[in-house]
């Protein structure tokens, strides 16, 4: 499911000749002319009616931090000795991070996940774990960063496009990123394409509201 999933992430990647390093981004649009999904000021009022909170022990996922999820989505933990086959390990890993949870939309009626990755680091700050994790994905651009919160937890979000050598159109993505004691967590929100996107950010949004360190 992990391979399956990802690589149907990754034939929505983008432009590589976009920039995406740190900092960069700034009212530009993607490559199908579409304002870039940039922007992480996103409709932070609409938001998702909560189902089953994950994080803690004994949750599908434990994680560095606990959130709810949207009502009817499903968590699965994805374990570090599924990823021993060199090209899962791969996949599993961007920049900083491994991804420890998949969240899928499907049961509710979207295409896409909220997948959360984390690392044992405490020396990195949000900003840094995102600027690297969008970095490690060749195919990002448009990325805008803001300072924010997550909870009570000071947070950096980023909203950035990738685009598809294959289908040649790009699409949004979003990612947030928290430091806590136990480590790193990020959290990213991909779609099959940005109307699915738009349409699971209220999923995002309460995660957000909600997290928490453990």
């Amino acid at each position: 499911m992990l391979l399956v999933a990802l690589v149907t992430g990754c034939s929505s990647d983008s432009d590589p000749g976009s920039d995406s390093g740190p900092g960069s981004g700034s009212d530009r649009k993607g490559a199908d002319g579409a304002d870039a999904a940039a922007s992480p000021a996103h409709d932070a009022s609409k938001t998702a009616e909560k189902g089953e909170t994950i994080g803690a022990a004994g949750s599908p996922c434990p994680l560095p931090v606990s959130f709810a999820l949207a009502a009817k989505w499903t968590a699965e933990a994805v374990e570090s000795d599924a990823a021993a086959d060199a090209a899962l390990a791969e996949l599993a890993r961007q920049g900083p991070v491994e991804m420890a949870c998949e969240i899928d939309a499907k049961p509710a009626g979207n295409i896409g996940y909220l997948r959360v990755w984390t690392a044992d680091t405490t020396d990195s700050t949000p900003r840094e774990v995102l600027e690297a994790f969008v970095a490690a994905d060749k195919t990002a651009g448009d990325a805008e960063y803001q300072e924010t919160k997550a909870g009570s937890l000071p947070a950096a979000e980023v909203g950035y496009t990738t685009t598809s050598e294959v289908l040649d159109e790009s699409k949004k993505e979003r990612a947030l990123a928290v430091t806590t004691p136990k480590g790193v967590a990020l959290l990213h929100l991909g779609g099959l394409d940005s109307g699915e996107h738009d349409a699971m950010l209220p999923a995002f949004e309460l995660a957000r509201k909600t997290l928490r360190a453990n």
